[in-house]
C-alpha cells in the first residue's frame, strides 16, 4: 500500500510543473512604514518566493536604476 502512495506522490510532483504555466505569475510589494520591505512572487494564489527589493532583480521589478543618466533619459 505504501508503494501506491509513493507513486501517487511522484505523479503529483511531476504534474505540478505542467499546471504552473497556466497560472498567472504576479508580484506584490510588501510595505511597512511607507517602505517596501519585500516583493512576493505569486503563482496563482501560491507564494513562490520572496525577493529582496534591494537586490538587482528587486530594483528591476520596482523600476529603479543605479545610473542617474539613464534615469533622467528614461524620464524625458
Amino acid at each position: 500500500m505504501s508503494e501506491n502512495t509513493n507513486t501517487e506522490t511522484t505523479d503529483v510532483q511531476k504534474g505540478a510543473p505542467a499546471e504552473s504555466p497556466q497560472e498567472e505569475v504576479s508580484y506584490h510589494a510588501v510595505e511597512k512604514d511607507g517602505k517596501i520591505t519585500a516583493i512576493w512572487e505569486m503563482r496563482g494564489r501560491k507564494h513562490v518566493r520572496t525577493i529582496d527589493p534591494r537586490s538587482h532583480e528587486g530594483r528591476h521589478l520596482l523600476g529603479h536604476t543605479d545610473n542617474q543618466e539613464n534615469a533622467q533619459s528614461a524620464q524625458a
